[in-house]
């Protein structure tokens, strides 16, 4: 059996430079270690150069495997996508856009993630 880590993607959309501050502010000022601490491997953002309107982020996440991702959702996410919400709104032009995947090959950690495509 082959265990493949799982990528989380949050991709955003910020209507200014202040709430992309903001936003960004509030994703290291302890979110993404939220994120960390319920099971991710790492945590990046990663700012969009084209198109570079409207203000566009991506906050990628990787877990080890299907079941800590699960736990995650399950236990963890909730409470972190409410405040989320709470602080950033569609109100305030914030859209968010949520993505799901299975890595199949990484350079960097060969091994049991390298799967054939089928």
């Amino acid at each position: 059996m082959v265990v493949s880590a799982i990528v989380y993607t949050v991709c955003v959309s910020l209507p200014d430079e202040p709430i992309a501050r903001e936003y960004i502010g509030w994703l290291t000022g302890g979110h993404m270690q939220a994120v960390l601490d319920g099971g991710a491997e790492s945590a990046q953002i990663i700012r969009a150069q084209s198109p570079s309107e409207p203000l566009q982020l991506e906050v990628r996440y990787l877990f080890p495997n299907q079941q800590v991702f699960d736990r995650y959702v399950a236990e963890v996410a909730p409470a972190l996508r409410a405040e989320g919400v709470r602080r950033f709104p569609p109100e305030r032009g914030v859209r968010l856009e949520r993505r799901v995947g299975v890595v199949w090959f990484d350079t960097a950690h060969p091994g049991p993630a390298i799967r054939p495509i089928q």
